[in-house]
């Protein structure tokens, strides 16, 4: 009776593992807007960067099939032993408690697997890591609950300010505005251009991210951190902190907006104006949101 099942639950096995890897890879085409949240989305926000491309290459084509074999490989197995070897089955059971060569196997087969998943991982990494050249520095402050920008002067800026985010009355969807998202000052940076961000918070812990860039740094207090990225696409990009920082940590996004090099250096001229260096060297024109 148990024989002759045997191809029955083979087949149903390989239907589920079929329709589970389906389904994990799913997110990868889905529909997604650029730059924020989609509702409904799945998988891997899209990316407008060199190094997020390579990471979502390195996560979809590398890790994903790796860990859902894996997965699948184990449940397969725990399927089969509860099939094979229950009480009915084997109402004697093995004495066997050593075999050498299962050992080995069980051993060194995951050594091999990361020992293939760290070849790609650490190339990703130095490009993570190791910063180009840059065309733009920036210096970004996380506070409670807000984020500052300063330019520096000898890159066109000498200028800094607040970015805080709409309150639920100064939302106008007709104008782009996304609720929770959009801020009162976005920040501004051109288009295939190096961005150096050096990160650094000015109370607790913060964590400056933006998907679409595949940023994300810690803003420590006393310490400055630095990542970068070159946007290969103009667009206005939200992120959000990502450390729990206090009561209003949900409600501290951040937003930058990529434009070409000409309207860059229009923006400069205009934000140089607009953020006039007050008493602290800074310009705060929203007050902290209230209720939402």
């Amino acid at each position: 009776m148990l024989i002759g099942r045997r191809p029955t639950l083979r087949r149903a096995a390989l239907t589920a593992g079929a329709v589970s890897s389906l389904l994990l890879l799913a997110g990868v085409a889905s529909a997604q807007v650029v730059g924020q949240p989609t509702p409904g989305g799945l998988g891997l926000p899209t990316t407008v960067t060199e190094v997020g491309a390579e990471t979502q290459f390195f996560y979809n084509v590398v890790l994903l099939p790796i860990i859902s074999f894996i997965g699948l490989f184990v449940l397969g197995l725990l399927v089969y032993v509860g099939w094979r070897f229950n009480e009915n089955a084997n109402p004697v059971p093995s004495k066997l408690t050593h075999h050498t060569g299962l050992e080995i196997a069980w051993t060194l087969v995951p050594v091999l697997i990361l020992v293939f998943i760290a070849i790609p991982s650490f190339r990703l990494l130095a490009h993570q890591m190791e910063i180009p050249e840059p065309k733009v520095t920036i210096k970004v402050t996380g506070n409670q609950w807000y984020w500052s920008y300063a330019y520096p002067e000898d890159q066109g800026g000498g200028f800094a300010f607040d970015q805080f985010m709409k309150p639920d009355s100064d939302i106008k969807p007709e104008n782009g505005d996304v609720r929770l998202l959009s801020v009162d000052n976005e920040a501004v940076v051109p288009v295939g251009e190096v961005v150096k961000l050096q990160v650094v918070a000015s109370d607790v812990i913060h964590s400056f991210t933006i998907p679409a860039f595949t940023i994300r740094v810690d803003a420590v207090p006393g310490r400055l951190n630095e990542t970068w990225f070159k946007a290969e696409k103009e667009g206005l990009f939200y992120g959000q902190c990502s450390k729990i920082c206090g009561k209003d940590h949900a409600f501290m996004p951040a937003a930058i907006r990529v434009v070409s090099k000409e309207k860059y250096a229009e923006w400069l001229v205009e934000a140089k104006k607009k953020f006039a260096k007050a008493d602290d060297g800074r310009v705060r024109v929203a007050a902290e949101p209230g209720v939402r």
